[in-house]
């Protein structure tokens, strides 16, 4: 076991070298609550239109449900906190807000490169191929990164049910490194939430039933990325002028005082996505959408489901001078487009 000790004090100091924020291990069978959890969330369909999360649940629920010869579980951190208040914009009608995530490059491809580079770092220092067992991921496998993270110290799942660290707040994007080593683990994070409720009250569209517990389909991250079809009109005037996801819960969190801005280039904030206007924004094509978001992670979302987005906000603004860019849309071919259009325009002619 002293051995292991010093290759995880090694393996610490690499994933520092490699631009990792933050490093923890936790035994794979530490998280046997999060199944039950899991299950419960989605019998209440609290997950949506997520369909992955149900399919795949088995595999979720535990590291061992989704690669039996895992026993150790390598959590590590990269910040992402943002140099700019991502509040700033409210008010601001007629500029679209996007979640601080995706401001410049899709951070999977950066991530995971590193938890590669990290993964063969460890086959080779421990025994190579023959010996060590490894497998990265990063958020997009049935893995429960935010439990496992808690587990492992790099802090602990808020009221909002997000990673809150002690050093970098809300902004931590996980990844994780399973392996059939056995390491020594970390002592869990303790809740520092107490009392506190700012990320409960921010919320636009009440999406948390109590602490600790989302309701995905009334958080407008999920309505407005996740979600395919017409957002429910009880949850369109709370969009506001949100485009792109929400950081609402996130950006109120007393812990991120503590949290320095991230200098990592591929996160740093490009200036067209961080404040960038409505007017200009409806008149996008899918060829323009492309080129604009290229590298980023709204692409994926779409030119339509990123106008009809769009367009709720345009509703929202109460700025006349968009009546023509939203007219624009009304004839739409696509009808989650269309229908999205009608009711901005109806919010500015009434307005």
């Amino acid at each position: 076991m002293a051995e292991h000790a010093d290759l995880k004090a090694a393996l610490a100091a690499e994933a520092r070298a490699l631009g990792f924020a933050d490093m923890g291990i936790t035994a794979a069978d530490a998280v046997p609550q999060a199944g039950a959890r899991l299950r419960r969330w989605l019998a209440e369909g609290c997950h949506g239109e997520m369909i992955w999360m149900e399919s795949r649940a088995d595999e979720r629920a535990s590291p061992q449900g989704l690669w039996p010869d895992v026993r150790s579980v390598i959590m590590l951190g990269t910040s992402y906190a943002p140099p700019l208040d991502p509040l700033r914009l409210a008010g601001q009608g007629d500029k679209g807000v996007i979640s601080v995530y995706a401001w410049n490059r899709d951070y999977h491809d950066l991530i995971k490169k590193r938890l590669k580079a990290l993964a063969r770092w460890l086959v080779a220092r421990a025994g190579g191929p023959e010996d060590v067992g490894v497998k990265v991921f990063v958020d997009t496998a049935p893995v429960m990164e935010k439990p496992l993270a808690a587990a492992a110290g790099l802090g602990w799942q808020g009221k909002h049910t997000n990673l809150v660290s002690r050093r970098h707040g809300n902004w931590l994007f996980l990844g994780a490194i399973y392996t059939t080593l056995d390491l020594p683990a970390d002592a869990p994070h303790a809740d520092r939430c107490g009392s506190c409720q700012r990320c409960q009250v921010a919320c636009p569209t009440n999406a948390f039933p109590e602490p600790y517990r989302l309701d995905a389909r009334r958080c407008l991250a999920y309505l407005t990325i996740e979600h395919a079809g017409p957002i429910p009109e009880e949850f369109r005037s709370a969009m506001a002028n949100r485009i792109y996801g929400c950081d609402d819960c996130l950006s109120v969190c007393p812990w991120n005082r503590f949290a320095t801005a991230t200098e990592e280039p591929a996160f740093l904030p490009r200036a067209e996505l961080t404040a960038p206007k409505l007017a200009e924004l409806l008149g996008l094509d899918d060829a323009a959408f492309r080129a604009l978001f290229s590298g980023s992670a709204v692409k994926r979302i779409g030119v339509k489901r990123f106008l009809r987005n769009c367009l709720y906000a345009a509703g929202n603004s109460g700025d006349a001078g968009l009546i023509r860019h939203v007219a624009a849309h009304l004839a739409s071919d696509d009808p989650v487009v269309a229908d999205a259009a009608r009711w901005a325009m109806n919010r500015l002619e009434a307005a």
